[in-house]
């Protein structure tokens, strides 16, 4: 099956009369495992509200997230113990796993036959210093298969609204994907370089898709492509729902999390 996006189902809930909003992976679901990728109209200061909706008495883990391949265990970021990490994999049972985003990828990760869980934060940052290829040798230590391995990209911004210059460019594909491209823009690259829109001729930049090229690196890991949902939500297109950075240099966040 070629790469493509696909639709999350939207549901809401009512905590004291505030409406939270939220999207569920259809291959999350399918094997039991909760989960949500919110609205905007999460934030921190709701995140015990909302984990005890979800599960009540469960733990949450939140952690200061840098940009960067570092994952830790759960136990190791729960509330007034946060360290330095983008990537939650649970390792006690009542461990709810959060991570804030706001254009970059919350993907979430689960093994349908241990139910072991993971959460990352993932960007273009990530993408170019290999946190998902450190999150799945993890879930190799824990035994996993790569047939039973699930993967959830959520809304993220879409590749229309991430433009970078020629270097940015080439150096994510050095990085990211062990690849050298050409950057022309006069010629459309498959793949590589998208900037053949006279604004984005003018303007010398490209739109760099940070989704397929996570993507590409969960193949490279052996992960199926039929065990890999992708939703089609664009954060920087979709104002009234989601924070975007690269649109308005908000501060806000949007929060996402998967339970153990």
């Amino acid at each position: 099956m070629p790469y493509e996006e696909i639709y999350f189902s939207k549901d809401e809930i009512f905590i004291q009369n505030k409406k939270f909003e939220y999207y569920i992976s259809p291959i999350l679901s399918q094997y039991n495992f909760k989960h949500a990728f919110f609205t905007k109209s999460s934030s921190e200061k709701f995140l015990q509200r909302l984990g005890n909706h979800f599960n009540e008495n469960y733990i949450n883990c939140v952690s200061n997230q840098i940009h960067s391949n570092v994952i830790v265990f759960g136990s190791n970021s729960q509330k007034g113990n946060k360290v330095d990490a983008d990537g939650l994999v649970g390792n006690k049972f009542n461990q709810n796993l959060w991570v804030y985003t706001a254009d970059c990828m919350p993907i979430f990760f689960a093994d349908k036959r241990t139910r072991n869980v993971a959460a990352l934060h993932c960007g273009r940052k990530g993408l170019e210093k290999k946190i998902i290829k450190s999150l799945v040798k993890i879930f190799d230590k824990l035994g996993a298969s790569r047939d039973d391995l699930l993967v959830a990209i959520g809304p993220s911004i879409s590749k229309e609204h991430y433009l970078v210059d020629n270097v940015t460019l080439k150096e994510f594909y050095r990085k990211a994907e062990n690849k050298k491209t050409t950057v022309d823009l006069t010629k459309t690259k498959k793949d590589y370089c998208f900037g053949d829109s006279n604004h984005l001729k003018e303007q010398n930049l490209n739109q760099l898709d940070l989704k397929k090229s996570a993507y590409r690196q969960l193949l490279n890991e052996k992960v199926l492509n039929t065990n890999i949902d992708i939703s089609n939500l664009c954060t920087y297109n979709l104002k009234n729902e989601f924070n975007s950075w690269r649109r308005s240099k908000t501060i806000s966040r949007q929060w996402n999390f998967i339970c153990y």
